[in-house]
């Protein structure tokens, strides 16, 4: 199993930027494919962006694309996601999730973060 730590979150205001970092425990985390998730107020979780075990394949969701940038450093057991020009409907909590397999559906992740509060401001 992987204990997974999110933290970067805050307040910004819209156009700026922020780095989320996602902290696994244990000695095999690059055996996980890893993806962002979020949460907003009234709304089901969606899909943010996702990342392959070696860190070679990416995949975003349309409303980031061209914004956001997921990476890892699986040395640091560390996933980020660096968001550029924030907008007010980027507000969620977004949490990162561990699954066998990089994806899209947030059914295929087996481990989950506690979630970081992320608020743009108009």
């Amino acid at each position: 199993q992987v204990q997974l730590v999110e933290s970067g979150g805050g307040l910004v205001q819209a156009g700026g930027s922020l780095r989320l970092s996602c902290a696994a425990s244990g000695r095999t985390f690059s055996q996980y494919g890893m993806g962002w998730f979020r949460q907003a107020p009234g709304k089901e979780r969606e899909f943010v962006a996702t990342i392959s075990r070696s860190g070679s394949t990416k995949s975003y969701a349309n409303s980031v694309k061209g914004r956001f940038t997921i990476s890892r450093d699986n040395d640091k057991n560390t996933m980020y996601l660096q968001m550029n020009s924030l907008k007010p409907e980027d507000t969620a909590v977004y949490y990162c999730a561990a699954g066998t397999d990089w994806s899209s559906r947030e059914g295929l992740y087996n481990y989950w973060g506690q979630g970081t509060q992320v608020t743009v401001s108009s």
